[in-house]
């Protein structure tokens, strides 16, 4: 069994047109992980995750959701449980957008916005999500610079969908740094000794005309797979 950690805040139930739409994504990608891996994959609230949950459930691998809502909302007892799983490392763990930064932040990394963009700085993305700040949103290419099988059989700069205006600040101890863009320099990171994956950007959100996140997300179950022989 596969477990998709759903990060996202139960405060965004107060927006329910955007509580729904991000629902239907969360469930569009465990059933996308269930195709990919021919395995079940139980959908578990992050403020109910935590080591033995995992072991009871026999879970060969963990992924963890992106969210909408910023992390000073979230209590930090509610966050507990993941970073023990993190920390623990039993399983294969990959992290997505948020779910890679808190699993950088677990090991020591600083993590926050990007930052709000230069005065006279035209912006991209005004009158839709934040405004004045630097974020990126979208399909875009994305360069791979370390060799690693999460990209194995993909171009040297694939392409992949972004929403964040977040980031890790600095790699943490022990990690490596497998992919940058131009504004933010780590776009995906894995420990050197334990099954630990994140990437900033979303490998769920593919698409026909974007098929590289497939890929990624085919790479790291094969690594699942191996794990578990």
């Amino acid at each position: 069994m596969l477990v998709y950690v759903d990060l996202e805040h139960q405060r965004l139930q107060q927006q329910p047109e955007l509580w729904e739409e991000s629902l239907a994504r969360r469930l569009k990608h465990k059933y996308r992980l269930e195709e990919l891996s021919g395995d079940l994959c139980l959908m578990v609230r992050y403020d109910r995750l935590n080591p033995n949950l995992l072991r009871e459930l026999q879970a060969r691998a963990v992924i963890v959701s992106g969210c909408h809502t910023d992390f000073e909302r979230y209590s930090a007892d509610s966050l507990t449980g993941l970073r023990a799983v993190y920390r623990e490392a039993a399983q294969p763990v990959l992290g997505l957008c948020a779910g890679m930064q808190l699993l950088a932040e677990a090991y020591g990394a600083e993590i926050g916005p990007l930052g709000p963009l230069a005065p006279g700085e035209a912006d991209p993305y005004q009158g839709a999500y934040l405004s004045g700040v630097k974020q990126e949103r979208g399909f875009m290419p994305v360069k791979v610079n370390n060799t690693h099988r999460l990209f194995a059989g993909l171009p040297a700069q694939p392409t992949f969908f972004q929403a964040h205006y977040w980031e890790v600040k600095a790699l943490p101890a022990s990690f490596r740094a497998l992919a940058e863009t131009d504004l933010c320099r780590v776009q995906a990171i894995a420990h050197r000794d334990l099954p630990l994956f994140g990437v900033q950007f979303h490998p769920e959100e593919y698409d026909d005309a974007h098929p590289d996140g497939r890929k990624v997300l085919e790479n790291f179950l094969a690594i699942v797979g191996e794990k578990g022989n």
